[in-house]
């Protein structure tokens, strides 16, 4: 994650560049990587709503999509908000350690430095803000290896080529189709998270500022 109050700025301002939405600092959200099948005791902790084994990995993208901060420990059985309501990474914002905020999906709760999408928009720049917030997750879809061993160092050793090829402007998500067609299926929907009364307030007063 940027530490600096100029790495920060300049993270932001890439983001506001796309699509005018000012202060973000980062897209959050996990997906699930296929594992095959665990058979020692605690199994059945990686399988998720589908049915299949797998880890829930979580990651916050920029807005050139590197990996600024990811987290592999947790089974495909855990929800997303649970991920993030354990990581590091939410107390160092409840800490104040980031100017910005985080985008992510219905799966997490509305909080004042997280905010999720409106469920029933009715202002066209309301709708535009959803827009903007859903984009993130379309990049990362469900990512399916069958992995033996040290899993979980794979996946941040994937994570590390992912940020090298963007850095080296190679074309990361060549052949991504043919990966989701063989593997995928449908996404995992998370259940939805009710907003907190401060995230909904935060999110309000943040829209009638800078979309009204």
């Amino acid at each position: 994650m940027p530490t600096t109050l100029n790495e920060q700025q300049e993270t932001i301002r890439k983001f506001r560049s796309i699509a005018n939405f000012p202060t973000i600092i980062g897209a959050i959200d996990c997906f699930h990587i296929r594992v095959k099948k665990v058979n020692a005791d605690g199994g059945q902790l990686y399988i998720n709503r589908k049915g299949f084994s797998s880890v829930n990995v979580q990651v916050v993208c920029d807005a050139d999509l590197k990996i600024m901060d990811i987290v592999t420990r947790w089974c495909g059985s855990v929800h997303d908000y649970r991920i993030f309501r354990e990581c590091r990474l939410k107390q160092r914002f409840e800490a104040g350690a980031f100017s910005g905020i985080l985008l992510g999906d219905s799966g997490y709760p509305c909080t004042p430095y997280l905010f999720t999408p409106l469920l029933n928009p009715t202002h066209h720049k309301k709708k535009d803000i959803i827009g903007a917030i859903s984009v993130p997750g379309t990049q990362w879809k469900e990512v399916c290896l069958e992995i033996l061993k040290q899993q979980k160092k794979t996946i941040v050793a994937c994570a590390v080529l992912h940020n090298m090829a963007i850095d080296m402007r190679e074309d990361v998500f060549s052949g991504e189709r043919d990966s989701i067609e063989q593997y995928s299926s449908e996404p995992i929907v998370q259940r939805y998270i009710a907003p907190s009364i401060r995230g909904n307030i935060r999110r309000r007063q943040f829209i009638e500022t800078h979309f009204q």
